[in-house]
């Protein structure tokens, strides 16, 4: 079972669909909040462990439910073994990609959400979840430019995701995971690790209220 985290220490997820920019954002928000003093963890999924490395490199292979346990396993390794021992020693966790993105992209791999939580349900929620959005538009011209297209990504468009986005943001939030949606259009990446930085602060703030 994965143990609450600590009290205090925040966990962050970034997400949102293929091509929106959720590294680039992870990576600029984590150099913000060291910035300002705080430990921070900054992890992906999948993961960097073998399981994680493998999954990357056979997603073509692996397809429907084996592709989703196959994540799933790899994220409460990776809760087990890294971010909850990086929450207990009071860092911040900041992860590009959680358990959204197995609610969007198992979909487009033909499972259904009841299915696919029934592999998650067990998680730990984040403190905040921070959904990237961007027009369809920006999204199709990004992946456009990249050399190839995971299977994956090849078998949404940007419309899809987004739709599956907007409907695994109202199924958390039913399941009560504090959620946030930063819009993207017209800002520049340190604008948006700004406002990220910002919905990170007043999370910490509520945090500590509750104390």
């Amino acid at each position: 079972m994965i143990r609450p985290q600590t009290r205090g220490a925040l966990f962050i997820v970034v997400e949102g669909p293929n091509g929106v920019g959720k590294t680039t954002a992870s990576t600029l928000l984590a150099a913000r909040l060291r910035a300002d003093g705080a430990r921070v963890h900054l992890t992906s999924e999948p993961s960097r462990t073998p399981l994680g490395r493998l999954i990357r490199a056979d997603e073509s292979r692996l397809r429907g439910r084996a592709l989703a346990l196959a994540v799933a396993a790899d994220r409460y390794h990776h809760l087990a073994t890294e971010i909850t021992p990086a929450l207990e020693d009071g860092q911040t966790v900041i992860s590009d990609r959680y358990v959204q993105s197995s609610l969007v992209l198992q979909r487009l791999d033909g499972l259904e959400v009841e299915e696919i939580w029934q592999y998650n349900a067990h998680v730990l929620p984040a403190s905040l979840s921070c959904y990237l959005h961007h027009t369809a538009q920006e999204l199709g011209r990004r992946l456009a430019e990249r050399a190839r297209l995971s299977r994956l990504e090849q078998a949404g468009s940007p419309e899809r995701e987004l739709d599956l986005y907007r409907d695994t943001y109202r199924f958390l939030l039913a399941r009560h995971w504090p959620q946030a949606i930063v819009d993207c259009q017209d800002r520049s990446p340190d604008r948006v690790a700004a406002e990220l930085a910002m919905l990170v602060a007043r999370t910490a703030q509520r945090q500590e209220d509750i104390r």
